[in-house]
């Protein structure tokens, strides 16, 4: 394959670098170029030239085929241009592909990393009515956009200077005196810059931001919100929040709150409505009108001879609310039913009833009702009932906690 065989040369000092043995597997290699170079990172006052070592190590070694070539040759034989080369990337380049970024935040020879600005949050008020059929709304905002006069620099010439109150750090440290020997040290931002750690002179102020930076823009977003949306779900518009130099724009959110709708209430992709029947529509049929919140006229009406029980649900298949992103399929529309029964008959009516509705034939006798006694039923608020009880039975708690306890002392007779 090569014209001539390489002389072979020193194949152990990568390996030295990394703190690992020959035989390492590629996992302990990660782990001993992470630790490593973590602790060597020039942004962490690491010495740049180790920091260079490890990151060629571990390129070379990370690599089969290059590692292959160095246990057999050595490192002059990656230098003569077998499997690559061993050297010539960046150390920096090396050390952010294998983190995903520089984890320190920015700084040092890559320069400082963008940070993100915050996104802007707002609720949106929507009707039932709206989640059902969707809707478009627009929405006023004024945010921070970067000046186009200066790109952002806030001078007329591009240039600033370090700001001589905070150092160029941004950030102010004040003393206050708490007492004797006792002190308490609090970070603020500088008021002289603004909290930007730079300063621009009167006379090379952008006339347009006035060294400001960004200026102020009026804009209006249309929000659309679609069919089966949900309440509290997020509409987002990305990088529509304040901008700023040197920082990735946040987003616009906006988060739905859907209003108290007064006849069905929302469970997911279904809905629920409450109905009261009389009691002659629960044992002889009944039909009545629901409109629905697309304006429809539903009729809902019971089948033949069926007698509809206190309490019990019915089902209107695919008349519920519409599936998101799905909007040709539905949920269910339940109706509750309750049945509303008379406070009192008269004796024509019981008479009436129980011609159609006799009573069970197993009667009590004569004898069976004088051996029995005569009780009074009366009406109750079970839940009041039980509230009052267990009120008066805290009270009694309490006044036998404040009772003295135990009674005479009984001495023993001394002998």
């Amino acid at each position: 394959m090569f014209g001539r065989s390489p002389k072979k040369s020193d194949n152990t000092r990568y390996y030295e670098i990394l703190g690992v043995s020959k035989n390492a597997s590629q996992d302990d290699l990660k782990k001993a170029y992470r630790k490593a170079a973590i602790k060597n990172h020039p942004d962490k006052g690491g010495d740049p030239e180790k920091f260079k070592e490890l990151a060629q190590a571990y390129e070379v070694l990370s690599d089969p085929e290059k590692r292959g070539i160095y246990d057999q040759y050595g490192e002059e034989a990656l230098k003569e241009g077998m499997g690559g080369g061993g050297a010539g990337h960046n150390p920096f380049d090396i050390f952010e592909s294998f983190f995903g970024g520089n984890p320190f935040g920015g700084g040092g020879s890559r320069g400082r990393r963008q940070r993100r600005g915050e996104d802007v949050v707002h609720p949106l008020k929507v009707s039932l009515e709206d989640l059902y059929l969707g809707t478009s709304k627009k929405f006023s905002l004024t945010r921070n956009v970067i000046c186009s006069e200066c790109s952002g620099k806030g001078s007329k010439s591009g240039e600033s200077r370090k700001c001589t109150g905070c150092q160029g750090s941004g950030m102010k440290v004040s003393i206050r005196q708490l007492g004797p020997s006792m002190i308490q040290q609090m970070q603020h931002p500088c008021n002289e810059c603004k909290g930007t750690g730079e300063t621009i002179s009167d006379d090379d102020r952008c006339p347009q931001c006035k060294g400001e930076k960004v200026v102020l823009e009026k804009k209006v977003l249309e929000i659309i919100v679609e069919k089966g949306m949900q309440n509290g779900q997020k509409i987002t518009f990305p990088g529509e929040a304040d901008e700023a130099p040197d920082t990735v724009t946040g987003d616009v959110v906006f988060v739905l709150q859907q209003k108290e709708y007064p006849k069905f209430k929302r469970k997911g992709d279904d809905l629920f409505v409450e109905h009261t029947l009389s009691l002659s529509e629960a044992l002889c049929g009944f039909q009545f009108v629901l409109k629905h919140l697309d304006g429809r006229q539903l009729l809902i009406k019971s089948k033949t001879c069926e007698v509809v029980k206190p309490d019990s649900f019915k089902a209107i298949n695919d008349e519920g609310m519409p599936m998101y992103q799905r909007p040709f399929m539905k949920g269910n529309l339940y109706i509750h039913f309750t049945v509303d029964f008379p406070d009192s008959l008269t004796p024509d009516q019981v008479k009436a009833i129980e011609t159609i509705l006799p009573r069970p034939s197993r009667q009590l006798t004569d004898m069976e009702l004088d051996e029995c006694e005569e009780t009074t039923l009366h009406d109750v608020n079970i839940e009041e009932e039980m509230r009052r009880k267990q009120q008066a039975r805290e009270e009694a708690y309490d006044e036998d906690e404040e009772k003295p306890h135990g009674g005479q002392r009984v001495q023993c007779a001394q002998q």
